[in-house]
């Protein structure tokens, strides 16, 4: 069978034999700066001849996501030279209070939540600004969830009316971006001041929105952590949260 493969758009990659579409490849570019490459082909004989055009283009270093189960998958990337690179485990919490213990939230004294969608925006910029460096000058973004939606550059801010907020004397510490999906919903990002952790501001933004749910009888919610934050997996598992699943990241370099 003759494959040829041709890069069909800035980011797409397309593989066809005999007149028949075989296999497509992707990249896509996250805020962060990594890219990530996926491949859907319908013959596995297809996958290292489009992989190896792919990678031919493309400026290393390279990120794929396979799940933690997928063997077969797993072990075609790395015959291309990708290594793991983290692990991410996907939980569900449930919503109701009388499961997840957490009850009503429990602010700090001084400490204010804020309803998704009642933030300033502009605090609420300055605020996701401020987390993300702290969280790059430390572990990494690169510990962060891999799926991140894409936008412009420069603009980090998804969808500014999902996120509850956590405000002390006038200055937005904490948030919590919840996004509904039908009758279940993803915790897409919980994060607080380095300066103001250990004081259960975390703990109350994740009882304010899962109790938010609740009210909106959705029944669930899904969050992922990166294997190797403990302090954000003791606090799901601490709401009645089970792991459900979970995701490599390899990387070629």
């Amino acid at each position: 069978m003759n494959t040829v493969i041709t890069r069909v758009a800035t980011t797409q990659w397309q593989a066809v034999a005999d007149h028949r579409v075989v296999g497509r490849g992707d990249v896509s570019h996250r805020p962060d700066g990594r890219l990530f490459v996926s491949i859907d082909v319908w013959q596995d004989a297809v996958f290292d001849q489009l992989a190896t055009v792919m990678l031919a283009e493309l400026p290393q270093p390279l990120h794929t996501v396979v799940g933690e189960g997928d063997d077969g998958l797993k072990a075609s990337w790395e015959r291309l030279g990708f290594t793991l690179g983290r692990r991410e485990q996907e939980y569900v919490l449930p919503t109701d209070p009388r499961e997840t213990g957490l009850g009503a939230p429990r602010p700090p004294a001084g400490v204010t939540l804020l309803a998704a969608g009642e933030a300033d925006e502009e605090l609420l910029r300055a605020l996701d600004r401020a987390i993300r460096e702290e969280v790059e000058a430390t572990v990494g973004w690169h510990t962060m969830p891999a799926e991140v939606l894409p936008r412009p550059a420069g603009c980090t801010l998804v969808a500014p009316s999902k996120y509850a907020t956590a405000v002390r004397d006038g200055e937005y510490i904490g948030l919590v971006r919840v996004v509904p999906v039908r009758r279940r919903a993803r915790i897409g990002l919980l994060a607080v001041r380095a300066d103001q952790r250990g004081q259960g501001i975390g703990r109350a933004l994740l009882a304010h929105a899962l109790g938010a749910l609740h009210r909106d009888q959705i029944t669930s919610a899904w969050a992922e952590v990166d294997e190797s934050n403990a302090a954000a997996s003791a606090l799901v598992e601490g709401a009645g949260a089970r792991r459900s699943s979970g995701y490599l990241e390899l990387v070629r370099r």
